[in-house]
């Protein structure tokens, strides 16, 4: 299915967009799904591909696509152009699914970008529904769901090190 994984309603501000000069210091979307070990896994969505939404005050105010560009860099984009002052929070919804093995620090990469096919196009177009839904933070009676999807969970500034230190392999 196209939406692998997800994340509503993030924050703007529990991302440092600016951490530093060099590659070390880039910023992250860093996400959790689970709260403790052994289930608790810890992803940098920076370079995921996909769709995000951009909300202010009275609600979704920009949506994007992202086929080449990273949603970090598209987000990033956004708070320096012509919407900076027009959102203070987002949803992406991602193409490329979270992997299982983990790299450096323990977190877990994401599995390139493939060429999409499916057998079920009713199941593609109830992921596109699921997608308005919650994107617009919508109550329906039947609250669909993607076929395929895993939410993920911002993880603030905070709470960084906190996750990071429980995912971090140890020697």
């Amino acid at each position: 299915m196209p939406i692998r994984e997800f994340g509503l309603f993030w924050r703007r501000e529990e991302v440092d967009w600016t951490p530093g000069s060099g590659k070390k210091n880039a910023f992250r979307l860093l996400g959790r799904h689970g709260a403790n070990r052994p289930g608790l896994a810890v992803a940098d969505f920076r370079d995921q591909r996909g769709i995000y939404v951009l909300y202010g005050n009275h609600g979704p105010h920009y949506v994007g696509l992202t086929r080449h560009q990273a949603i970090g860099k598209r987000l990033k984009d956004h708070t320096r152009d012509e919407h900076r002052r027009k959102w203070d929070r987002f949803s992406w919804f991602g193409f490329r699914p979270v992997l299982k093995r983990t790299g450096p620090g323990g977190l877990r990469a994401l599995k390139d970008l493939a060429e999409m096919s499916t057998n079920d196009p009713h199941a593609v177009i109830g992921d596109m529904e699921a997608l308005l839904i919650r994107a617009m933070g919508l109550n329906n009676k039947a609250q669909m769901k993607f076929a395929d999807a895993r939410e993920w969970t911002q993880i603030y500034l905070d709470q960084y090190e906190k996750f990071l230190t429980r995912v971090a392999r140890k020697k």
